[in-house]
């Protein structure tokens, strides 16, 4: 299966879940994120602002700032498509920008360096048991993670796991996925 039609499968059932649903198994993903390893000791966390049908990271935000973590949130850069990760403190340091992504104000965020990130949640649509990814599709995330050397970790629902993908040189897969079931350790052969 080619990964534009494994996304659209993927998005399509991730649009139809009841809300109350979504809710439950989002808040289950936090808690679950929350409480390990990877978030107790990271100082520096790289996470983007989800939408729906996304695992809701505004709470992981939240959290990290009432520990005193350091949360820095991705501008991306079309022209390049590049992102710049930027220090938030608060939600009003963000705009709306194209395809209605919340964004960090350049002019009130301080660009942080990928060396100085901890972990990274590195969002996607479709996840292989070996940590690869199937993204949105504009590439961001792939060129990003090439010179990364943090934890990476992916917040999913568990419909969206387990999946056969295909894989491409360039793919950087991530060490773990949490879902509402559990957490996945991803093996490479």
């Amino acid at each position: 299966m080619g990964k534009s039609v494994a996304r659209k499968e993927i998005m399509t059932l991730l649009k139809e879940m009841e809300r109350t649903v979504y809710e439950k198994k989002s808040s289950a993903i936090c808690k679950r994120f929350i409480e390990s390893e990877f978030f107790a000791r990271a100082h520096t966390i790289g996470v983007t602002l989800s939408r729906f049908p996304e695992v809701d990271t505004r709470p992981i935000i939240e959290e990290g700032w009432r520990l005193g973590k350091r949360i820095v949130v991705p501008r991306c850069l079309p022209s390049t498509r590049e992102m710049d990760f930027r220090e938030i403190t608060s939600f009003d340091c963000l705009e709306t920008v194209y395809m209605n992504l919340k964004e960090p104000i350049v002019e009130q965020t301080i660009a942080v360096d990928r060396s100085n990130i901890d972990l990274q949640i590195v969002p996607g649509v479709v996840f292989s048991d070996q940590g690869y990814r199937i993204g949105f599709g504009g590439g961001y995330y792939d060129r990003y993670l090439q010179e990364f050397t943090g934890d990476l970790v992916s917040l999913a629902f568990a419909c969206q796991t387990g999946k056969r993908i295909p894989v491409e040189p360039h793919d950087i897969p991530v060490d773990t996925i949490i879902t509402e079931e559990g957490i996945i350790s991803c093996v490479r052969s």
